[in-house]
Protein backbone atom coordinates (compact mmCIF):
# COMPACT_ATOMS: atom_id res chain seq x y z
CA UNK A 1 0.00 0.00 0.00
CA UNK A 2 1.20 3.48 -0.85
CA UNK A 3 2.28 5.36 2.25
CA UNK A 4 0.92 8.62 0.81
CA UNK A 5 -2.65 7.30 0.79
CA UNK A 6 -4.78 8.66 3.63
CA UNK A 7 -7.12 5.67 3.21
CA UNK A 8 -5.74 2.28 2.18
CA UNK A 9 -7.54 -1.07 2.14
CA UNK A 10 -5.72 -4.28 1.32
CA UNK A 11 -7.42 -7.69 0.87
CA UNK A 12 -10.41 -6.67 3.00
CA UNK A 13 -13.28 -9.08 3.51
CA UNK A 14 -16.45 -8.60 5.54
CA UNK A 15 -19.56 -10.77 5.87
CA UNK A 16 -22.94 -10.68 7.58
CA UNK A 17 -24.27 -14.04 8.73
CA UNK A 18 -21.92 -15.90 6.45
CA UNK A 19 -22.89 -13.84 3.36
CA UNK A 20 -19.97 -11.97 1.81
CA UNK A 21 -20.74 -8.26 1.61
CA UNK A 22 -17.31 -6.82 0.87
CA UNK A 23 -14.28 -8.40 -0.78
CA UNK A 24 -12.00 -5.52 -1.74
CA UNK A 25 -8.49 -6.45 -2.92
CA UNK A 26 -7.28 -2.86 -2.79
CA UNK A 27 -8.52 0.70 -2.42
CA UNK A 28 -6.40 3.81 -1.94
CA UNK A 29 -7.55 7.40 -1.51
CA UNK A 30 -5.19 10.35 -1.70
CA UNK A 31 -4.98 12.97 1.06
CA UNK A 32 -7.13 16.04 0.58
CA UNK A 33 -9.22 14.51 -2.19
CA UNK A 34 -13.00 14.30 -2.44
CA UNK A 35 -14.44 10.89 -3.33
CA UNK A 36 -17.99 9.92 -4.22
CA UNK A 37 -18.74 6.29 -3.36
CA UNK A 38 -21.47 4.84 -5.58
CA UNK A 39 -23.33 1.53 -5.57
CA UNK A 40 -26.79 0.02 -5.55
CA UNK A 41 -28.81 -0.28 -2.36
CA UNK A 42 -27.45 -3.16 -0.28
CA UNK A 43 -24.12 -3.23 -2.11
CA UNK A 44 -22.07 -2.53 1.02
CA UNK A 45 -21.49 1.23 0.85
CA UNK A 46 -22.50 1.86 4.46
CA UNK A 47 -20.55 -1.21 5.55
CA UNK A 48 -17.44 0.22 3.90
CA UNK A 49 -17.96 3.52 5.73
CA UNK A 50 -18.29 1.53 8.96
CA UNK A 51 -14.91 -0.09 8.31
CA UNK A 52 -13.32 3.28 7.57
CA UNK A 53 -14.80 4.70 10.78
CA UNK A 54 -13.55 1.78 12.86
CA UNK A 55 -17.11 0.91 13.89
CA UNK A 56 -16.70 -2.41 12.09
CA UNK A 57 -13.58 -4.56 11.75
CA UNK A 58 -12.77 -6.76 8.75
CA UNK A 59 -12.70 -10.53 8.95
CA UNK A 60 -9.54 -10.40 6.87
CA UNK A 61 -7.21 -7.75 5.53
CA UNK A 62 -5.95 -4.33 6.51
CA UNK A 63 -7.75 -1.00 6.89
CA UNK A 64 -5.47 2.01 7.34
CA UNK A 65 -6.81 5.52 7.80
CA UNK A 66 -4.51 8.50 8.30
CA UNK A 67 -1.62 6.07 8.74
CA UNK A 68 -3.35 4.12 11.52
CA UNK A 69 -4.05 0.36 11.18
CA UNK A 70 -7.66 0.32 12.38
CA UNK A 71 -7.86 -3.46 11.95
CA UNK A 72 -5.16 -3.89 14.62
CA UNK A 73 -6.56 -1.54 17.28
CA UNK A 74 -8.54 -2.38 20.38
CA UNK A 75 -12.13 -1.08 20.50
CA UNK A 76 -11.14 1.71 22.90
CA UNK A 77 -8.24 2.73 20.67
CA UNK A 78 -10.57 2.85 17.65
CA UNK A 79 -12.93 5.09 19.65
CA UNK A 80 -10.04 7.43 20.42
CA UNK A 81 -8.92 7.46 16.80
CA UNK A 82 -12.47 8.25 15.63
CA UNK A 83 -12.75 11.19 18.03
CA UNK A 84 -9.35 12.58 17.03
CA UNK A 85 -9.22 12.04 13.28
CA UNK A 86 -12.70 11.55 11.81
CA UNK A 87 -15.69 13.73 11.15
CA UNK A 88 -18.93 11.88 10.39
CA UNK A 89 -22.16 13.14 8.84
CA UNK A 90 -24.90 10.57 9.40
CA UNK A 91 -27.80 10.11 7.00
CA UNK A 92 -30.27 11.22 9.68
CA UNK A 93 -27.76 13.82 11.00
CA UNK A 94 -27.99 12.48 14.62
CA UNK A 95 -28.15 15.92 16.22
CA UNK A 96 -29.29 16.12 19.85
CA UNK A 97 -32.61 17.98 19.43
CA UNK A 98 -32.71 19.38 22.97
CA UNK A 99 -29.25 20.97 22.69
CA UNK A 100 -28.51 24.29 21.01
CA UNK A 101 -26.83 24.58 17.64
CA UNK A 102 -23.72 25.80 19.45
CA UNK A 103 -23.60 22.81 21.80
CA UNK A 104 -24.26 20.30 19.00
CA UNK A 105 -21.31 21.63 17.01
CA UNK A 106 -19.06 21.74 20.07
CA UNK A 107 -19.70 18.02 20.63
CA UNK A 108 -17.20 17.46 17.82
CA UNK A 109 -14.48 18.61 20.25
CA UNK A 110 -15.78 17.33 23.56
CA UNK A 111 -14.04 13.95 23.43
CA UNK A 112 -10.86 15.02 21.68
CA UNK A 113 -8.29 17.40 23.17
CA UNK A 114 -6.32 16.87 19.95
CA UNK A 115 -9.10 18.30 17.78
CA UNK A 116 -9.71 21.08 20.28
CA UNK A 117 -6.05 22.03 19.99
CA UNK A 118 -6.33 22.26 16.21
CA UNK A 119 -9.01 24.95 16.40
CA UNK A 120 -6.40 27.59 17.16
CA UNK A 121 -8.92 30.16 18.39
CA UNK A 122 -11.75 30.39 20.94
CA UNK A 123 -14.23 27.61 20.24
CA UNK A 124 -17.19 29.98 19.91
CA UNK A 125 -15.30 32.01 17.31
CA UNK A 126 -14.66 28.86 15.26
CA UNK A 127 -18.31 27.80 15.55
CA UNK A 128 -19.42 31.21 14.29
CA UNK A 129 -16.93 30.97 11.42
CA UNK A 130 -18.30 27.58 10.40
CA UNK A 131 -21.88 28.82 10.58
CA UNK A 132 -20.99 31.69 8.29
CA UNK A 133 -19.01 29.46 5.92
CA UNK A 134 -21.96 27.04 5.67
CA UNK A 135 -24.37 29.96 5.16
CA UNK A 136 -26.27 29.59 8.41
CA UNK A 137 -27.46 32.80 10.09
CA UNK A 138 -25.72 33.63 13.40
CA UNK A 139 -29.06 33.95 15.21
CA UNK A 140 -29.37 30.14 15.03
CA UNK A 141 -26.50 29.71 17.48
CA UNK A 142 -28.67 29.35 20.57
CA UNK A 143 -31.66 27.71 18.88
CA UNK A 144 -32.45 24.12 19.82
CA UNK A 145 -31.46 21.79 17.00
CA UNK A 146 -34.89 20.15 17.02
CA UNK A 147 -36.50 23.41 15.84
CA UNK A 148 -34.41 23.69 12.66
CA UNK A 149 -35.39 22.83 9.10
CA UNK A 150 -33.91 19.74 7.46
CA UNK A 151 -31.46 21.84 5.46
CA UNK A 152 -30.35 23.73 8.55
CA UNK A 153 -29.89 20.52 10.53
CA UNK A 154 -27.77 19.12 7.72
CA UNK A 155 -25.41 22.10 7.81
CA UNK A 156 -25.15 21.99 11.59
CA UNK A 157 -24.22 18.30 11.29
CA UNK A 158 -21.55 19.26 8.76
CA UNK A 159 -20.16 21.95 11.08
CA UNK A 160 -19.97 19.40 13.92
CA UNK A 161 -18.09 16.99 11.65
CA UNK A 162 -15.70 19.66 10.33
CA UNK A 163 -14.75 21.42 13.55
CA UNK A 164 -11.19 20.68 14.64
CA UNK A 165 -10.02 19.85 11.09
CA UNK A 166 -10.39 16.05 11.03
CA UNK A 167 -8.13 14.11 8.69
CA UNK A 168 -11.10 12.39 7.04
CA UNK A 169 -14.78 13.30 6.66
CA UNK A 170 -17.21 10.41 6.12
CA UNK A 171 -20.76 11.19 4.97
CA UNK A 172 -23.53 8.62 4.43
CA UNK A 173 -26.19 9.92 2.00
CA UNK A 174 -25.96 13.43 3.48
CA UNK A 175 -28.18 14.99 0.79
CA UNK A 176 -30.92 12.35 0.56
CA UNK A 177 -33.56 14.68 2.06
CA UNK A 178 -32.71 17.62 -0.22
CA UNK A 179 -33.67 18.59 -3.74
CA UNK A 180 -30.93 18.69 -6.37
CA UNK A 181 -30.22 22.41 -6.10
CA UNK A 182 -29.95 22.34 -2.32
CA UNK A 183 -27.81 19.19 -2.44
CA UNK A 184 -25.39 20.77 -4.89
CA UNK A 185 -25.13 23.98 -2.85
CA UNK A 186 -24.48 22.05 0.35
CA UNK A 187 -21.77 19.84 -1.16
CA UNK A 188 -20.01 22.84 -2.67
CA UNK A 189 -19.91 24.57 0.72
CA UNK A 190 -18.73 21.38 2.44
CA UNK A 191 -16.05 20.80 -0.20
CA UNK A 192 -14.69 24.32 0.26
CA UNK A 193 -14.28 23.75 3.99
CA UNK A 194 -12.65 20.36 3.47
CA UNK A 195 -10.22 21.84 0.96
CA UNK A 196 -9.29 24.68 3.30
CA UNK A 197 -8.62 22.24 6.17
CA UNK A 198 -6.87 19.58 4.06
CA UNK A 199 -9.61 17.11 5.00
CA UNK A 200 -10.25 14.11 2.77
CA UNK A 201 -13.97 13.63 2.06
CA UNK A 202 -15.62 10.27 1.32
CA UNK A 203 -19.31 10.65 0.53
CA UNK A 204 -21.87 7.92 -0.16
CA UNK A 205 -24.70 8.98 -2.45
CA UNK A 206 -27.10 7.39 -4.92
CA UNK A 207 -27.44 10.66 -6.88
CA UNK A 208 -25.55 10.45 -10.20
CA UNK A 209 -25.93 14.19 -10.78
CA UNK A 210 -23.46 14.93 -7.97
CA UNK A 211 -20.50 13.20 -9.64
CA UNK A 212 -18.99 16.37 -11.20
CA UNK A 213 -18.60 17.87 -7.72
CA UNK A 214 -15.97 15.27 -6.71
CA UNK A 215 -12.34 14.65 -7.62
CA UNK A 216 -12.98 10.92 -7.99
CA UNK A 217 -15.94 8.57 -8.27
CA UNK A 218 -15.54 5.02 -6.95
CA UNK A 219 -18.12 2.52 -8.20
CA UNK A 220 -18.32 -0.19 -5.57
CA UNK A 221 -18.95 -2.90 -8.15
CA UNK A 222 -15.59 -2.09 -9.72
CA UNK A 223 -13.59 -2.77 -6.55
CA UNK A 224 -15.77 -5.28 -4.68
CA UNK A 225 -15.31 -8.94 -5.60
CA UNK A 226 -18.18 -10.17 -3.39
CA UNK A 227 -20.22 -11.43 -6.33
CA UNK A 228 -23.56 -11.60 -4.51
CA UNK A 229 -23.65 -7.87 -4.05
CA UNK A 230 -22.42 -6.48 -7.35
CA UNK A 231 -24.25 -3.23 -8.08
Amino acid sequence: MTSAAVIALDQVRFSYGGRAVLDIPQLQIAPGSSVLLRGASGSGKSTLLGLLAGVLTPEEGEVRVAGTPLHALTPSARDRFRADQLGVIFQQFNLLPFLSVRDNIALGLRFSPLRSGRVGRPVDDEIKRLLQALQLPPDLLLRRAGTLSVGQQQRVAAARALIGRPAVLLADEPTSALDRGAATAFLQLMAAQCAAAGTTAVVVSHDDSLQPLFDRVVQLQDINHAGAVHA
